[in-house]
């Protein structure tokens, strides 16, 4: 599995920097956030460097199957923070500088939300309208054009 000296996670996977861990395996690590926005703040990350979804590779059976492991055990975090003490979780996935991502290491927040919190939500619903039907139907055609693209390079279904 390909690590990264200077990534904070990769130094946590590697036992370098210590963090409280609530399940690990081969492959995946969930460890409680060291800067929680909620109490039971739970970050989960593949073992593997990727720095982000963008990068996670796809060409092999194994990276499939250990995509998969890495999304089943976002569900069971968020199904876990919801059986132990929470109402209800967001999940979180920031990918890139601007949209907040500040650990170059894909991972998956487990936000815990109680009915009682007073935080406010992460985001704003309609903070993003679209100026009229055009507009709305351009990014749908250009977000469905890339896909198509990306499907046909990489050949996968």
């Amino acid at each position: 599995m390909r690590h990264e000296p200077d990534c904070i996670f990769c130094k946590i996977i590697s036992g370098e920097i210590s963090a409280m861990t609530v399940y690990e395996s081969d492959h995946v690590l969930a460890f409680l956030d060291v800067n929680p926005i909620q109490k039971g703040h739970t970050l989960v990350i593949p073992k593997a460097h990727w720095q982000s979804i963008l990068d996670i590779p796809v060409a092999e059976c194994i990276d499939i199957e250990r995509t998969e492991e890495l999304m089943y055990i976002v569900r069971i975090a968020a199904k876990a923070v919801c059986m132990a003490f929470a109402d209800g979780v967001n999940i979180l996935q920031a990918t890139g500088a601007c949209a907040g991502q500040t650990v170059d290491h894909l991972h998956f927040h487990i936000v815990p939300r109680c009915e009682s919190d007073e935080s406010p939500h992460i985001w704003e619903s309609g903070a993003g309208k679209y100026l009229d039907d055009e507009e709305r139907d351009d990014y749908a055609n250009r977000i469905s054009n890339a896909m198509e693209q990306i499907i046909k390079e990489e050949d996968l279904i």
